[in-house]
């Protein structure tokens, strides 16, 4: 196993929980319901901000790079908002969070970057649709950070892993997170009064 193995099969796994958390039930998830633009943008703020200072908190060139990546996003996010109020971060940022050990932490961002671009891809979608091109660009932006985000945590999982049981702790990682994610987007929906299928 490599790394490209390892992204292939969290991909498969998780296909049905990343396509839902990559639609715009998950923006209704993360806002309570309110589709507007504040919530929206502090709910991205949260989000950035939690995941800035988990990476900060980590060694190695990947996780300092991931959180400066990350904070400026978290400025940017900021310069749209009137009024922010920081709440609990969401829950793929506290699975990310709750990991230890290089190899898992890396694993885990690999996960953290496939749920945190479906939603910002989803977020740009709102301000396309909202006719605020400058606000949907900021968010198409993040997409490239989190594809070298990505790039730098698969490269230093093939540097790290010296065996296919230490590449399935990498991807037990990521799958944790994203699991972690859709478990949040799944009882919220229900919370809210939404019926979110289940992953058969």
């Amino acid at each position: 196993m490599d790394s490209a193995d390892l992204l292939e099969a969290v991909e498969q796994e998780q296909q049905t929980q990343l396509s839902r958390l990559g639609s715009s039930k998950s923006l209704y998830a993360d806002t309570g319901g309110e589709m507007e633009a504040g919530p929206i943008l502090s709910a991205a703020a949260d989000g950035a901000i939690a995941a800035a200072e988990t990476f900060e908190e980590w060694d190695g060139d990947v996780f300092a790079d991931a959180a400066e990546r990350v904070r400026d996003q978290y400025d940017d996010i900021l310069d749209e908002l009137d009024e922010y109020d920081r709440s609990d971060p969401p829950a793929a940022v506290s699975a990310l969070a709750e990991t230890e050990g290089t190899v898992t932490q890396l694993g885990a961002t690999v996960g953290w970057t496939l749920v945190t671009e479906r939603k910002s891809t989803q977020s740009g979608g709102y301000f396309t649709g909202q006719a605020k091109p400058m606000i949907a660009s900021t968010f198409r932006a993040f997409g490239d950070d989190y594809d070298e985000i990505r790039d730098a945590a698969l490269a230093a999982i093939d540097d790290h892993c010296d065996s296919d049981a230490e590449y399935g702790e990498a991807k037990d990682a990521a799958v944790a997170v994203i699991e972690a994610a859709y478990d949040e987007y799944f009882e919220t929906l229900k919370s809210l009064g939404m019926n979110p299928k289940p992953v058969c």
